[in-house]
């Protein structure tokens, strides 16, 4: 499926700056760049940089003596995705697992699954399969959670989100990653473009990996699964950030879009119409379906 994807942001800068953006879809398995253009206006020399062992794309910037900025992106991106049934979906031993899924069991700065283990053990400890829990998880959020714009912020842990019961999609998908790694099932964040995404913005939700598999999940239920354009992937938000400021700069308008590109026919795939199969967004992973 081929989408054209957008970030327009605009800043004020009140002192110089440094600014790190990750706003560039992603190279991988299940995503190719057809087209992208990134834009800085007024001209600005950037460095774009990738992490080493990692796929997130990182672009570093100064703004000097600039009062105003204007960052502009776009892309053309075909994506793949996989429904791989629930019965193919396996759990794999620790000592069988891919050692670059372990550093996602652990707690980390917006997922204290160490502070959520007793709950996430109390609700869904009985479940056997490590699948089934994962749905168990998203659906419990789901019910529980009230979806609020504004009514958490840049602070705001799983914790404070199983406490408050309200949240947007970073917490959904916070909360998710935590019960998940606490359950010993490990869950990594999502940050992307959303097709049909309501208003448009940069989506959050979490991918957990079970069977060999990294499966997406969403709790809030905003958008399509296969209807993703994968920006970043991460611990949490932290790992991830639309935008690092390190200075005194102000975000005074912000447009993102995610649109089907020309002559595209889309099928939705959401929580109703995978029943209890899997999305994959890496589909050299995934065993193909008959």
């Amino acid at each position: 499926m081929r989408f054209q994807v957008s970030g327009h942001l605009e800043y004020a800068v009140r002192f110089p700056t440094t600014l790190i953006f990750n706003i560039h879809a992603q190279r991988n398995s299940g995503q190719t760049i057809l087209d992208e253009r990134f834009a800085v206006e007024p001209y600005i020399k950037v460095e774009e940089f990738q992490i080493e062992g990692a796929e997130n794309r990182f672009v570093r910037l100064e703004t000097g003596r600039k009062k105003q900025i204007t960052i502009d992106y776009s892309a053309t991106v075909e994506c793949e995705c996989e429904v791989v049934p629930a019965a193919k979906i396996d759990q794999t031993p620790f000592a069988e697992m891919d050692r670059n899924a372990i550093p996602f069991l652990f707690p980390s700065r917006y997922c204290q699954s160490d502070r959520l283990g007793r709950l996430a053990w109390d609700l869904f400890g009985k479940i056997a399969k490590p699948y089934e829990k994962v749905i168990a998880v998203v659906d419990w959020i789901h019910a529980n959670v009230e979806y609020l714009r504004g009514s958490t912020n840049s602070e705001t842990s799983a914790y404070d989100t199983v406490t408050q019961r309200t949240g947007v999609c970073r917490d959904f998908a916070h909360l998710g990653i935590a019960m998940c790694r606490a359950l010993n099932i490990p869950s990594r964040y999502f940050s992307g473009y959303a097709y049909k995404l309501d208003p448009p913005d940069f989506h959050a939700c979490f991918e957990s990996y079970i069977g060999g598999h990294w499966l997406v999940f969403d709790a809030t239920r905003l958008a399509p699964l296969n209807g993703l354009v994968r920006i970043g992937t991460g611990r949490d938000a932290a790992d991830t950030a639309v935008a690092s400021i390190f200075g005194r700069v102000d975000l005074t308008g912000m447009r993102v879009d995610c649109q089907l590109a020309p002559d595209q026919k889309f099928t939705p795939l959401g929580r109703k119409q995978i029943g209890r199969k899997g999305i994959s967004l890496e589909t050299s992973h995934v065993t193909p379906t008959n």
